[in-house]
């Protein structure tokens, strides 16, 4: 008796997905609510869980197919039904490895190999590219965690010249050595096509500019260190810098309407709320989950929803309505080393604010150079809802909040 796999109900107006990848193969043994493939929408990836226990059966659909809410695309076997062939489909049909290469020869006949590789190993090391048999597990009884895999990967981009291949330059193809010069042709993931599209209509339709101002991080520098401990302790989550920013943005939109509005038709939408789209890096792209009515939560409040999408973000367990409207949006290039940017808008938002890396910098404070810890921050907007003055004034207040953060409590 075979359970049939089909596409989930996606979420609203959403009628198709990609098959991203399959994290189950024929032949694997499947566990109730374990997740078997990944599914691509515009916005998001989504798992697809097991209805049932029992042996991966065969994929109806390939990775990269498009496929619609209530397809089939797999089945699920009855593993008293196959119990005897299963180990040897797993063998010869895994994607990956046999968990026994990451063990010693005398266990490389062990069945319960398959054990070894948990789907979260089994999707990081697909992600990341990396040889399970050369990370050593820190897990029970010696096993990999998917932390192994992504401590692994970080430190393959961190430290390459320590990769031993000394044979490597003698091969390598240069302008002299005739040698093979390849390309490789990778589909773009339906997420990534979407962003193209969106960022492209975004240039397209709407007249974008940016001004800049420059932020004296000191005030907030000083109230985090001096109250992180507490705040940590009391509401279980870290005070970043982040909170600063968008209840600082809550005082400029208030201010400023038109910032936080959009243009629909020949319609202008103002709001009377403020839900603050914060764009996080996820495997899969850069996405931007919403906290939503930032504008009466506290700092708690907006710090806890900001570390927990950045959680399900790394995890790849973001959904749709995680993600759905936004009135406003803030981009922190500065996690990456930017020092200055021009962000663009994520329509049909019609603002959104920059934030970049702090570095000491000489200024002048009362006719005297001292050295402050500063920022360069952008606000990008379309030109057709916002003037110059407006876009000008918003930073402005978002200035003078950070560097006096007094403002922020008081209303200012």
């Amino acid at each position: 008796m075979s359970s049939e796999v089909k596409v989930p109900t996606l979420g609203e107006s959403v009628t198709e997905a990609t098959i991203g990848q399959w994290l189950k193969q024929p032949g694997e043994a499947v566990t109730l609510d374990e997740p078997i493939a990944s599914l691509e929408t515009d916005k998001v990836a989504i798992d697809v869980m097991a209805p049932a226990a029992g042996v991966m059966g065969a994929h109806i659909a390939k990775e990269g197919d498009t496929v619609a809410v209530g397809a089939l695309i797999a089945t699920i076997e009855d593993d008293t039904a196959v119990a005897g062939a299963a180990p040897v489909a797993r063998r010869e049909e895994s994607p990956i490895p046999p968990a026994s290469d990451t063990l010693p020869p005398k266990d490389a006949t062990s069945d319960t190999d398959a054990a070894v590789l948990s789907p979260s190993v089994r999707k990081a090391v697909l992600e990341f590219g990396i040889d399970p048999a050369t990370v050593k597990g820190t897990g029970k009884d010696g096993r990999l965690t998917k932390e192994d895999i992504v401590a692994a990967a970080q430190a393959k981009q961190t430290a390459p010249a320590l990769d031993p291949a000394p044979s490597a330059p003698a091969d390598a193809p240069g302008p002299s050595s005739g040698g093979a010069r390849n390309e490789e042709r990778v589909k773009m993931t339906r997420l990534r096509q979407t962003i193209a599209k969106r960022l492209k209509s975004a240039q397209e339709t709407a007249a974008l500019l940016t001004t800049f101002n420059d932020v004296d991080m000191t005030a907030v520098i000083e109230a985090r260190d001096k109250y992180k401990d507490l705040f940590e302790k009391k509401h279980g989550t870290r005070l970043g810098f982040m909170g600063f920013f968008a209840k600082a943005a809550c005082l400029a939109l208030k201010d400023v309407p038109a910032a936080n509005a959009y243009i629909e038709g020949d319609e202008i939408v103002y709001h009377d709320y403020v839900d603050i789209s914060v764009a996080v890096s996820a495997p899969n792209g850069l996405v931007v989950p919403v906290v939503r009515d930032a504008d009466k939560l506290s700092f708690a409040g907006i710090e806890k929803a900001i570390a927990g999408y950045g959680k399900k973000a790394k995890e790849g367990t973001l959904t749709l309505d995680d993600m759905k409207g936004g009135t406003f949006t803030i981009s922190n290039g500065g996690v990456f080393g930017s020092l200055m940017s021009t962000p663009i808008i994520n329509p049909p938002q019609s603002a959104v604010l920059g934030l970049h890396r702090i570095e000491d910098r000489a200024v002048v404070r009362d006719g005297q150079v001292v050295v402050r810890p500063m920022m360069y921050i952008a606000l990008s907007y379309d030109h057709r809802l916002i003037d110059g003055r407006e876009a000008v004034t918003a930073l402005k207040i978002i200035k003078d909040a950070i560097e006096d953060p007094t403002r922020i409590l008081i209303d200012l």
